[in-house]
């Protein structure tokens, strides 16, 4: 794997339009790439709704597995054609997010496997700052690349194409359709504003609106 950056090419006939999987398909995807070398990334994606270059960049730092809880404090970018780091966009990018106990699991057993790999091949303990998801060698993970693996399992799998970005708005329609109040929302996506969160994403959940016209509805004296 290179660390150099390439325009990703998008499937045929895609948009930039948001699309999202259901909690099947988002189900379907993750017992598929169980056996991937890096299917801890695809799991944190998906219970956390990060984007690619916050999960990339996360560090065991950042981690606190006894708490359940990571911090994003820098991202993966390309920068030209080269892989790079760099702060998050936004104060509110830079955040704390809480992991479910499935999540922390994961991560745990990665800490192993990570460990175990880089013994094998010679190169000895990481550091404690060392990033969590990376190629063998301890290198930072080429974004571009990490898409087109996305992409690749995806198609193998048989399932609908969507993009990487799209696990991110899976995520948020999930957490809406669960209940999750759109301030707890916006906070783990890193958004801006609340206002932002919910005019992007509460139209996609029409249980909402149906939830509201029913709610609204029960509140009223019935006429007789």
């Amino acid at each position: 794997m290179l660390l150099s950056c390439w325009p990703a090419n998008r499937p045929a006939g895609s948009s930039t339009d948001m699309q999202t999987w259901t909690a099947l398909e988002l189900g379907r995807f993750l017992q598929g790439v169980q056996s991937d070398r890096l299917y801890a990334t695809w799991h944190v994606l998906a219970t956390t709704g990060m984007r690619r270059g916050e999960a990339l960049g996360i560090r065991w730092s950042d981690v606190d597995l006894d708490a359940g809880r990571l911090s994003i404090q820098q991202t993966v970018i390309c920068l030209g054609y080269k892989v790079t780091f760099s702060e998050p966009k936004t104060k509110r990018g830079r955040r704390s997010i809480a992991l479910d106990a499935e999540t922390v699991a994961v991560l745990k057993a990665h800490k192993k496997a990570q460990l175990e790999e880089r013994v094998a091949l010679g190169l000895g303990k990481p550091d404690a700052s060392g990033l969590v998801f990376t190629q063998t060698d301890g290198s930072p993970i080429n974004p571009s690349w990490f898409s087109d693996s996305f992409r690749s399992h995806v198609k193998a799998l048989g399932l609908k194409e969507i993009r990487l970005h799209d696990l991110r708005h899976t995520y948020a329609t999930m957490a809406f359709g669960a209940g999750v109040p759109a301030k707890v929302v916006s906070d783990r996506l890193g958004h801006s504003t609340v206002a932002f969160t919910l005019d992007r994403y509460s139209h996609h959940v029409p249980a909402l609106d149906e939830e509201a016209a029913e709610k609204v509805a029960g509140l009223i004296p019935a006429m007789k």
